[in-house]
């Protein structure tokens, strides 16, 4: 069983008040991880080359971080099935994180991002197996 702490902490700063030190708040927490997760999954859509998707996530990510997000340069993808379900975990981490926040438009994004890589995968499992 354990014993509840009765005195107080013994870690001190010195010199250091608390307000010296700059805090987030909850829901400006999720917009940083939120924003993070958005422009992840933009730079795999754009290497993917699915130039509406990213222009719609771009928008969201401006949003959340007031600037413009840096944008990958398309290449030539060796792996386009590793792509697709990077981009699907993305999107699904997005989707978690705009749940909490209560954003609506954006989950509404994750959402169709994940249906459309999801789809994409089956696809390319249909026509590996023919």
């Amino acid at each position: 069983m354990y014993e509840p702490i009765r005195t107080k902490s013994v870690v001190h700063r010195m010199g250091a008040a608390p307000s010296d030190y700059p805090h987030s708040s909850r829901g400006e927490a999720l917009d940083i991880q939120l924003a993070g997760h958005l422009a992840a999954l933009l730079a795999v859509t754009d290497e993917l080359g699915l130039d509406e998707a990213a222009a719609e996530i771009a928008v969201q990510v401006t949003r959340l971080r007031g600037s413009q997000p840096a944008r990958a340069q398309r290449r030539p993808a060796a792996d386009v099935a590793a792509l697709h379900q990077r981009a699907h975990d993305l999107a699904a981490r997005a989707l978690l994180v705009a749940a909490s926040r209560a954003d609506t438009t954006v989950a509404i994004l994750a959402a169709e991002r994940m249906d459309a890589h999801a789809a994409a995968l089956k696809s390319m499992d249909l026509a590996g197996a023919l």
